[in-house]
């Protein structure tokens, strides 16, 4: 049966990992338990929502666990409670014993408390995947990939293929990233150091903001795993498993305009455009479309919200680069300052093609693949 002793903070960094999976809103009443696992070589705490799995290994090896196993064995206990009763122990360390019928003695300086749990075997089985020519990636890389798109990715869950992010290899290098909610879109594609397996498949963006929590350390390289229904990643002490969206993402390559079909080539200053749609995102929440004006005419470029109830937002903004044709576009400003907060560039290139088409936006430079595309809103 379990008996081992353990550093406290060290028990919690670990559990704080796996309870990122673990929902009191579950079908399956044992989902709402953390699995703990216990064996010669370290514990094991395992949790899932039936939608994501995490499992993170905390080896005897570790010195800052401070770790001493006397038995082995796993058991499940409530996520939520125990997590509770590890925080508020008076001591360092704690003791946990396995002393009858699936309960649990913690002891820690004078505090005992029994808790009960249930039988492993009641905890759902992660389906296995094969750990096979894995995918080598940066953790920080692959956080900014997930970060310059999945922001696109749509809520509603009438188009539940909308609501995840499109993650390809082509070409065993060229590794790409797509989000679209049908009114705007992020593509990002970089190039991988190391050749691997061309594959296809769709994220769930809770997945994804799940990945960004669990991997902390932007500098560790992780391995991807993937099968027809879930992808794994994995380091040294950490397993995320996710099930993959269902079904084919659409063809989004075809909604990216030619660079001959653009009038109109604008250049600025990410930061200072990015203010200027704070500013008129406060007025065009008040009204009822929700958009800005921009009016590009005769060399000048005029930011405009018109609310009746509130007042209005007149304002010129200075080009870093002007060339093309008049024109005036509608558009949420919201998208806008979401598009502008993932460009690390200093200048954004925006490119437009007509008042009722979808118009673009890029990093200022030639080394980064990264493009985004907002559709406009008819108005009056």
């Amino acid at each position: 049966m379990i008996n081992f002793s353990i550093n406290r903070t060290a028990f919690l960094n670990s559990l704080k990992i796996v309870k990122l999976a673990i929902s009191s809103k579950v079908v399956i009443p044992a989902l709402s338990k953390v699995k703990i696992s216990v064996d010669n070589e370290g514990l094991t705490l395992t949790g899932s929502n039936g939608q994501i799995s995490i499992e993170h290994f905390l080896p005897v090896a570790d010195e800052n666990a401070g770790m001493v196993v006397n038995g082995s064995g796993a058991i499940l206990l409530e996520a939520a409670f125990f997590d509770s009763i590890v925080s508020n122990l008076p001591e360092v360390t704690f003791d946990f014993k396995e002393i009858e019928q699936n309960q649990v003695l913690i002891t820690s300086g004078k505090s005992e408390i029994t808790l009960k749990g249930l039988d492993a075997e009641n905890y759902p089985r992660i389906q296995e995947i094969s750990t096979e020519n894995p995918l080598k990636i940066n953790v920080g890389l692959l956080k900014s990939i997930f970060s310059e798109t999945s922001f696109a990715a749509s809520t509603q869950e009438s188009r539940p293929i909308l609501t995840g992010v499109h993650l390809l290899l082509l070409e065993n290098q060229k590794l790409k990233a797509v989000a679209t909610d049908s009114h705007r879109l992020s593509q990002r594609v970089v190039t991988l150091e190391k050749l691997s397996e061309n594959f296809d498949v769709v994220i769930p963006n809770k997945s994804v903001n799940g990945f960004k929590s669990v991997f902390s350390d932007d500098t560790d390289e992780i391995e991807v795993f993937l099968s027809d229904s879930q992808v794994l990643f994995r380091n040294d002490t950490t397993s995320f498993y996710t099930r993959l969206v269902e079904g084919n993402y659409p063809e989004t390559n075809r909604l990216i305009p030619n660079d001959s079909d653009y009038t109109l080539d604008l250049t600025f200053d990410t930061a200072s455009l990015r203010h200027t749609m704070d500013r008129a995102r406060l007025l065009s929440s008040a009204t009822q479309n929700g958009t800005v004006k921009l009016t590009i005419e005769n060399d000048k470029i005029i930011a405009s919200v018109n609310s009746p109830e509130v007042g209005s937002v007149h304002e010129e903004i200075d080009a870093i680069k002007y060339e093309g044709e008049d024109l005036v576009i509608s558009f949420n400003p919201q998208f806008m300052i979401d598009a502008l907060k993932v460009i690390q560039e200093p200048e954004v290139r925006i490119r437009f093609i007509s008042g009722v088409r979808p118009f673009t936006l890029v990093p200022n430079s030639e080394s980064v693949d990264f493009i985004q595309l907002i559709t406009p809103v008819r108005t009056n």
